[in-house]
């Protein structure tokens, strides 16, 4: 028997200038440093509160690994909504699902979820990502908020009917499996 899993409490990057990411992940994620060691080339961060959730931060070479990740961190529907707004007030450029330039969160019809995507220094593709009060829409596949939002007014309007925002192709079922 397997042992349950109630959600996911670490996470760890490789980073090519550890003082640059300590500062794009305390003052632009918002996340509180934990603890630094500069002679072993790490830095963890808390992820809501102390205890409840990790981000580990090594340098390059420190860790066995150097890789491209994604990481999608849990927000609220509101902090989701302004998300683009605050990234680019850090000169950071927030991104749609399909890594386009966006203005607005992209709705992952199936889950259903608010996201906002964006890069850290590395390259990492992080995710601001707010589950919504809604009954899950895989047939929409992936549209930007607006859309959800004249979707959820309107009731009626089928997908067909649904054009597609200039960063976001129109939804297919296709995009119901596919992350950035």
């Amino acid at each position: 028997m397997s042992v349950p899993v109630s959600g996911l409490f670490e996470t760890h990057l490789t980073v090519s200038d550890l003082s640059r990411s300590v500062a794009f992940y305390r003052d632009v994620v918002g996340l509180p440093l934990a603890l630094e060691l500069p002679e072993r080339g790490a830095a963890f961060f808390w992820i809501g509160g102390p205890g409840e959730a990790m981000l580990g931060l090594w340098s390059l070479g420190s860790s066995p690994i150097g890789l491209s990740l994604h990481i999608a961190f849990k927000a609220t529907r509101e902090d989701v909504l302004d998300a683009c707004d605050r990234l680019r007030a850090t000169g950071v450029t927030p991104l749609s699902f399909f890594a386009t330039e966006t203005t607005e969160p992209s709705v992952i019809g199936w889950m259903p979820a608010a996201a906002v995507y964006f890069r850290d220094p590395d390259g990492h593709l992080l995710e601001y990502l707010a589950m919504l009060d809604a009954e899950p829409r895989p047939d929409l596949g992936i549209l930007s908020w607006s859309q959800w939002q004249a979707l959820l007014g309107t009731d009626r309007l089928p997908v067909d009917e649904i054009t597609p925002g200039p960063s976001a192709p129109k939804p297919t079922s296709s995009d119901v499996e596919r992350r950035p």
